[in-house]
């Protein structure tokens, strides 16, 4: 099934699935170069597993 051409207007701005798709292929060219970076939400949730670990520890004793 052929696709309909996209419009001027759609043509010099990608869509929310193609801006998507750039985003994940650089981010596996980034790790394929060695370029690993940890995401925000890890370091969060590392963050908070300490705190309640620590905040536990002074409860308990």
């Amino acid at each position: 099934m052929a696709q309909p051409e996209p419009s001027d207007d759609q043509a010099r701005r990608p869509g929310l699935i193609q801006r998507r798709r750039q985003k994940i292929a650089a981010e596996i060219a980034r790790n394929r170069r060695g370029e690993h970076t940890v995401p925000t939400w890890v370091l969060a949730l590392i963050l908070v597993v300490i705190l309640g670990a620590w905040i536990t520890l002074i409860v308990a004793s």
